[in-house]
């Protein structure tokens, strides 16, 4: 073969094996989407059991740190005020659900683990802890205008394509973003975005958005959670009764 046909040869090569592998990947993804579950109005159908991977167990382990978290974006009031907190403030301890959730992940809220059944009007959301709950309408309607604030706000939902946005607003502000101990309060001005995506038939991905005009400098873009199917059907009930922790509460033994 002399240098012209083997110069053209490897050029050929060049162009067709990245080709191929763009092709195969199209493919690849062409079939997860196709076994993703829908529901019969054909939207991707959220339902099931979704965890990290694998139980979290009593030592709590958060990941690893990906950019700012909500506390890094404190204005300077709210820093000096965060000051002021310890661990026995931490609403989760008199049995109060987290804002937002320990791990990032809403769904968890004190966990790490969590139920969503989706049905065409509706979205609902399952916690194991403090029996926490939060339907999502999914039919456009507005928020309600005649419920009081709550520790989980008022939800409601719409899809774009294949994601499902949800806007999540008039919370209390009596709870924190996180529990163990993680003080991190917000106010009345509380507003979470997130848009939830099944990219595969095991795989849910989430992202959101915290707005909070009165304590953050700027919005809080939480890092892209990946939530995996568990291999169960059905979540625990964890209940709290807040006399587990009324030593830390008052202070007993310091």
């Amino acid at each position: 073969m002399n240098r012209t046909n083997d110069r053209s040869g490897r050029s050929v090569a060049a162009v067709i094996v990245p080709a191929l592998f763009v092709l195969v990947a199209g493919f690849q993804q062409a079939d997860a989407e196709d076994r993703i579950p829908r529901m019969a109005d054909g939207k991707p159908d959220l339902s099931g059991v979704w965890w990290g991977g694998a139980d979290v167990g009593p030592n709590l382990r958060l990941g690893p740190r990906e950019g700012p978290t909500f506390t890094d974006l404190y204005q300077d009031w709210a820093k000096e005020h965060a000051a002021t907190l310890t661990d026995a403030d931490d609403p989760t301890l008199r049995c109060i659900p987290t804002a937002f959730g320990t791990l990032n992940v809403r769904l968890w809220d004190v966990g790490a683990v969590g139920q969503i059944i989706s049905t065409p009007k509706f979205v609902v959301l399952l916690q194991e802890t403090y029996h926490g709950y939060q339907l999502i309408p999914t039919d456009g309607r507005p928020h309600r205008d005649n419920v009081p604030p709550s520790y989980r706000g008022d939800a409601v939902g719409h899809w774009e394509g294949d994601t499902f946005v949800v806007e999540v607003k008039n919370f209390t502000d009596d709870t924190w973003i996180w529990a163990e101990g993680r003080v991190s309060f917000h106010s009345d001005a509380l507003r979470i975005v997130e848009r939830y995506r099944r990219v595969d038939e095991e795989t849910l991905l989430v992202d959101a958005t915290v707005y909070d005009e009165k304590v953050l400098k700027e919005p809080w873009v939480v890092p892209t959670q990946t939530l995996k199917l568990a291999p169960f059907d059905q979540i625990m009930p964890l209940n709290c009764a807040g006399l587990e922790t009324y030593d830390l509460i008052e202070g007993v033994g310091n």
